[in-house]
């Protein structure tokens, strides 16, 4: 059972561009060598790192058209992708691509906005975002379909799930994952603005201390460079721990602050040694004062009396 892991989380510059899907994944190919030749156990990329295929679509795709053009793309993509994570001997999270959903109904959207992970060991789990921003709700934008299910990975004794951007923010979704026994959770996430970094990145933390668990968070910077104009990227990358004494106190065990431009293909933290085993012991009864998956069904909810009320 793995105790330590190194996880190196790459926050991806949107504003190189590519000339098409063989020359992204050999960027991603040189990033996981990069990673592994620093010791890392898996690599973590953004949600919608595949908006950089925006570079090489054609100059008149109109943007409600740029979800099935991505779509299209992502079978390519991910054939690709696919033979890296044994090459390397290093699990990839290749942040999120739109795909065509298996069986597509006649009253919701035809696409997901999906996590792909991939594994050495040959296996690929997909992941689709559950809970949408207006933007990829929006018939006018990028209408997407939501997912309604989360897939609890086990890979080398640990147990992980993959929760895309929004989905963090989520209260209810922790509440069911609570009793789950995640050793890791892992935030691809794609935020606009620094608020939106400020709220991914602080239900992480959140969510770390909720579930007892590890929980890796990344973002893409930059806009793509597309023919027409787009809205820039503010994020960064960060590892967050239970709130614990033995843990370092403050639940950070690495981060690399909110940019909205970067250098290069991006930014890439590598957090070495993550205590994953000592959290689970912190998990499994050595917290301070974790309760455990504690739910609140017992609790009843009533409307305290008016001001007048109270007075009569």
């Amino acid at each position: 059972m793995t105790e330590r892991l190194t996880v190196a989380l790459w926050a991806t510059n949107l504003a190189v561009p590519v000339t098409g899907i063989d020359a992204w994944v050999a960027a991603v190919d040189r990033q996981m060598a990069a990673a592994k030749a620093q010791g890392a156990d898996l690599l973590l990329m953004p949600e919608y790192a595949a908006e950089q295929w925006l570079s090489f679509a054609p100059a008149d795709l109109p943007p409600e058209g740029e979800i099935a053009w991505m779509a299209e793309q992502a079978p390519a993509a991910l054939a690709g992708l696919e033979p890296l994570a044994r090459k390397h001997d290093l699990a990839l999270l290749a942040g999120t691509m739109p795909m065509e959903r298996e069986r597509p109904t006649a009253n919701s959207p035809p696409h997901v906005n999906r996590a792909w992970l991939l594994l050495p060991d040959g296996r690929a789990i997909a992941q689709d975002k559950l809970c949408l921003t207006p933007g990829e709700q929006s018939p006018a934008g990028w209408n997407l379909a939501t997912g309604d299910r989360i897939e609890i990975v086990a890979w080398r004794g640990l147990r992980l799930a993959v929760v895309i951007c929004l989905d963090i923010e989520m209260p209810a979704l922790a509440t069911r994952l609570a009793p789950c026994d995640l050793d890791l959770v892992l935030v691809p996430s794609m935020t606009e603005k620094l608020s939106g970094y400020s709220r991914v990145f602080s239900c992480a933390k959140a969510r770390a201390v909720e579930l007892m668990s590890t929980v890796c968070a990344v973002g893409c910077i930059g806009k793509a460079a597309a023919s027409k104009p787009r809205l820039s990227n503010t994020s960064g990358a960060a590892v967050y721990l239970p709130c614990e004494e033995i843990l370092g106190h403050t639940g950070v065990f690495a981060d690399l602050p909110a940019t909205d431009r970067a250098e290069g293909a991006g930014p890439m933290l590598v957090a070495r040694d993550i205590p994953v085993g000592l959290v689970r012991q912190m998990r499994h009864g050595q917290a301070e004062v974790w309760p455990g998956a504690w739910r609140a069904d017992h609790v009843r909810l009533i409307e305290a009396p008016t001001a007048t009320k109270a007075a009569s």
